[in-house]
């Protein structure tokens, strides 16, 4: 009897082996759930001057939160104030020639140019009168013709010098001719948008964000020289996150723009966050998964794929990492 309840134990935990057994290896044949892995990313914006200068003060901190139009940091440029000054002159020069053009000759010119006219125009008058007299005592035979000659040649220079200075009397009363005028104008406006594009850049010396955003990296300190282009300030745009995934094209069934994926986030306490697809594109050639051999299959591209969350998700940071397992959906 002790016999038989021996060999029923026996059988039992041979029995209970062989089913381990199975089970173990029909676990171990499974296909294993495949998981896919990316990365939250954000947009970021490089802020930089248009204009080389020395980083006069830093208004902002690593990590802290500003507002669009907040100033981020100036810079100190002696050498835009000078060529501002050099500006500022040629334009007061230029605005004085066009002033003169515009206002013509001054009253005192007008004035010696008019007595200069009555002058003439009397000289003129008076060779006139005596040129007639000459006329008359040569046809009485008084005067031969010589003096009569010279009476009017002298009555001829006296008349157009009268028409000279009454020309000059009538350009000084006119002013500028309209196409000095219209020169000395555009002279006047060249220099008045001169001074405009040297104080555009002065402007470009004190950089506000162009975007709402975390301040994410400062790349120069008060002191240090930026150059022009140079981002000295990145800003992160938390608003507008998404998950980037790189994934063999033959895991790509089902996915597509639209798609839907639910993923969790270890950062966040594995919160499960959903997310659709926007971008779908095929990666350069260096992302190709080779095959080792001939006979081992075909080669394979990888994919990148960006989703969005489907709503905004409190404390999603770039660099937290995203585990979606494939087929959720």
């Amino acid at each position: 009897m002790k016999i038989s309840r021996f060999s029923l134990g026996v059988s039992l935990v041979v029995i209970l082996l062989v089913v381990v057994l199975a089970i173990g290896l029909r676990l171990a044949f499974q296909p294993q759930p495949v998981l896919l892995e990316g990365e939250i990313e954000a947009t970021e914006i490089d802020v930089a001057a248009k204009v080389p200068g020395r980083v006069d003060t830093v208004a902002v901190k690593l990590g802290q939160t500003v507002a669009q139009g907040e100033l981020l940091f100036t810079l100190e440029s002696p050498e835009l104030r000078a060529k501002l000054a050099q500006a500022e002159g040629a334009r007061d020069a230029a605005g004085a020639i066009n002033r003169k053009a515009e206002a013509g000759a001054r009253v005192e010119e007008i004035g010696a140019a008019e007595q200069q006219w009555i002058r003439a125009k009397a000289a003129a008058d008076l060779a006139e009168v005596t040129l007639a007299r000459v006329e008359r005592l040569h046809r009485d035979g008084v005067v031969p013709g010589q003096r009569r000659d010279e009476a009017a040649a002298q009555a001829k220079a006296a008349a157009a010098a009268a028409a000279a200075a009454r020309a000059i009397f009538d350009m000084a009363t006119a002013g500028a001719r309209i196409e000095d005028r219209e020169a000395a104008a555009g002279v006047a406006a060249q220099a008045g948008g001169a001074v405009s594009e040297v104080e555009a850049y002065l402007a470009e010396t004190r950089i506000h964000a162009p975007h709402a955003g975390e301040v994410g990296t400062l790349l120069i300190d008060a002191g240090e020289i930026a150059p022009a282009g140079f981002p000295v300030v990145t800003l992160v745009d938390l608003q507008d996150v998404w998950v980037v995934i790189q994934i063999r094209e033959d895991l790509l069934a089902g996915i597509g723009i639209g798609t839907e994926l639910t993923g969790r986030v270890p950062a966040l306490g594995d919160r499960e966050v959903k997310f659709k697809v926007d971008y779908l594109a095929a990666l350069g050639a260096f992302a190709t998964w080779r095959a080792t051999s001939a006979s081992a299959g075909f080669d394979l591209k990888t994919f990148e794929i960006r989703a969005r969350p489907v709503e905004p998700i409190d404390g999603l940071r770039p660099g937290m990492s995203v585990i979606i397992p494939q087929g959720r959906r």
